[in-house]
């Protein structure tokens, strides 16, 4: 068999395994997180929907982002039904689809086994399987960034136009995913291609400016396209309080992340940012196992090729993936703003391609020395990680620090290349183990909810406490104790904060715990108990809701996009997110809904009990005065342990 087929073969070995870690035991998650979820189902019901990315059929508000990520779920939904498998699997391929990226991006420049060292280390990493195994827009995001950065390694090699268009399209494309989180990669991409392409200086230039107009044109006919349709016409646009795709970009989902101002009642600067926040306990174990290689690899390849052309391909190549990493991470650890330790999936292809170019450039240099340094380095650092969750396979960190530091110390006296190399892969597999378990425990473990961590509990994030009890949001049962402040425990019958809600499992946030979940206000009693997970409804309040459905836009509406999700992927008919994700948007505002009550439009009002409504610092107060007024207005009855208004009578005292 020859070098070619070996590596052929070689690739499919990598991605099938890929396909197989990121789609075994997918449906355990069940909806995963129930907010895309109800979109992707109202998407499948409805082209209109599925163009805006509205969160019900009836196209009340959208989801709080742009809504590319949505359609292939929605598009598989529609060929394969509602399920979820069908909301999932296009995660997944998505996934095998950045690994190959990823692998195409080396391979291109490097050997055949560094292409294969990068996928490995991408399919690998603990957030990478979480997020491929789950519905957020972090997938097409990472996807379209891995390929533009293949293009732009393409446009460099000759200075060739339509590579670098494509990678402006790419990028745009993924704005569409994840706004302007897409944006991050553009200056190192710009400058390293200006600095580096073969070409003349003001071809450079043209070329740039023809890779932005291509951008523009990919983000920006969507973009145009809600501006263009009346706002009586399209939906609410979730996450602003302007009904402004600009302002949901811009503030929402852009200087309200960086600064931690307050867009929509988000006012909670993250006191967590630092320097060192990626090597944090709710961090590290995400994303930062190779991390620090990464970072010595970039150094020392820059160093060793010093003296290269200035066009030299291998050194573009490094940087363009090394200034993905330093930019995205910087502005990951500062980042005043709400900030997701899932977030973190955005710097797993760079760190992976930097790890196989690094080790690559080093291996052909003889820098045996610095390979040894940096193995010995993973190893310590890997330990680490894992003695952070002591409960968990404790005998794993100390295997890894025992064969890496051995493999190490055995690089710098062992002469001969064979030996050296089959020292070499033994370091290499002690530095994937830790990220390698954690990866399987995340596969085997069903996630759901807003904020999924990967791996075992390490005591600074959302992981599973040990002995079991609460979970982790997204771990399959209750979110976890800071995500319970202000509410009832599990399975109890309690209205937290004034005015709670709960589903037939007893979650609910409410009060403090909730909003602050989300960043928010802590707006107690505004029915917030689905702010980080969904209700499940019994079958008999599904049963009411579905009871003469037909004659209603909306058979009810509930405060908050995650108590409406579980109620419509429950009934299958449209539900109305009053305020939308966090109950701070203005949609619809009072007199809207009074004038969908009177118009019979909207069945049931679910989920608020007694007491009054809070209010919020941030943002708008429409859907706790909506919950006040069908308080005073209607009669409340009690279906199971959920608390439902009919809004077609009306009480004495309205």
């Amino acid at each position: 068999m020859g070098i070619e087929a070996k590596s052929r073969w070689a690739l499919a070995a990598l991605l099938v395994g890929t396909g197989v870690l990121y789609i075994w035991g997918l449906g355990a998650s069940g909806w995963a997180n129930t907010f895309y979820s109800a979109a992707v189902q109202a998407g499948s019901q409805s082209w209109k929907a599925f163009f805006f990315g509205a969160s019900d059929a009836a196209n009340a508000i959208t989801v709080d982002k742009t809504p590319a990520s949505l359609w292939p779920m929605a598009l598989s939904v529609r060929l394969f039904g509602l399920n979820s498998w069908a909301i999932l699997v296009p995660q997944a391929l998505m996934g095998v689809g950045s690994v190959a990226m990823v692998h195409a991006s080396v391979r291109r420049v490097f050997s055949t086994w560094a292409g294969l060292l990068a996928g490995a280390a991408m399919a690998l990493t603990p957030v990478a399987v979480l997020m491929f195994r789950f519905n957020n827009p972090d997938s097409l995001l990472v996807l379209m960034l891995t390929v533009a950065a293949y293009c732009v390694i393409r446009a460099q090699e000759r200075g060739a136009t339509r590579w670098l268009v494509l990678a402006g399209a790419a990028i745009g494309f993924a704005f569409l995913a994840k706004m302007l989180q897409a944006f991050l990669v553009l200056p190192g991409f710009a400058l390293v291609y200006l600095v580096t392409a073969p070409v003349a200086f003001w071809r450079r230039v043209r070329q740039l400016l023809l890779a932005g107009a291509a951008m523009v044109v990919s983000a920006g006919w969507w973009l145009l396209a809600v501006a263009l349709v009346p706002a009586a016409d399209r939906p609410f646009i979730g996450g602003s309080q302007t009904n402004s795709v600009l302002e949901l970009a811009l503030g929402y989902n852009g200087i309200g992340r960086l600064n931690g101002g307050d867009y929509g009642g988000l006012g909670n600067p993250n006191q967590q940012a630092g320097w060192l926040r990626l090597f944090d306990t709710e961090v590290g174990g995400q994303i930062s196992w190779l991390l620090p290689a990464a970072l010595v690899l970039l150094a020392a390849a820059t160093w060793l090729t010093r003296r290269a052309p200035r066009a030299d391909p291998v050194r573009a190549a490094l940087w363009v993936w090394g200034s993905w990493l330093v930019v995205t991470g910087l502005i990951f650890s500062l980042m005043q703003g709400i900030f997701h330790a899932y977030y973190t999936v955005a710097l797993a292809p760079a760190i992976a391609a930097l790890v196989g170019m690094g080790v690559a450039v080093l291996w052909e240099r003889r820098a045996h020395r610095l390979l040894a340094v940096v193995t010995a380095g993973t190893a310590v650092w890997s330990y680490i990680l894992l003695s952070r969750s002591a409960d968990w396979n404790s005998w794993l960190g100390w295997a890894v620090l025992v064969v890496g530091l051995g493999a190490a110390l055995a690089m710098l006296f062992i002469r001969g290349s064979r030996r050296v190399l089959a020292v070499v892969a033994v370091g290499l597999v002690a530095c994937l183990a830790g990220p390698a378990a954690y990866a399987v425990d995340t596969a085997a473990s069903p996630h759901t909810g807003a904020i999924p961590t990967a791996g075992p509990s390490t005591g600074g994030g959302f992981g599973r406490p040990p002995g079991g009890g609460f979970q982790r949001p997204g771990g399959g049962g209750q979110p976890s104790r800071q995500w319970q402040r202000g509410s009832q425990q599990p399975g109890g019958t309690g209205q937290p904060g004034g005015m709670g809600q709960q589903g037939s499992t007893g979650q609910s946030g409410g009060g403090d715990g909730g909003a602050q979940g989300r960043g928010g206000s802590g707006r107690g009693g505004m029915g917030m108990g689905g702010l980080l997970n969904a209700a499940a409804p019994t079958a008999e309040l599904t049963t009411l809701l579905n009871d003469g459905a037909s004659a209603y836009t909306w058979v009810a509406a509930t405060v908050g996009s995650n108590n409406a999700a579980g109620y419509q992927l429950a009934s299958g008919r449209p539900v109305m997110a009053v305020g939308g994700f966090n109950g701070t948007d203005p949609a619809p505002t009072v007199e809207q809904f009074k004038q969908y009550v009177a118009e019979k439009k909207i069945h049931y009002f679910v989920g608020t009990g007694t007491g009054g409504a809070g209010r919020s610092t941030g943002g708008s107060d429409d859907a706790a005065e909506i919950a006040a007024w069908v308080q005073e207005t209607f009669t409340a009855t009690t279906v199971g342990s959920t608390t439902v208004f009919d809004l077609t009578k009306t009480s004495g005292a309205g």
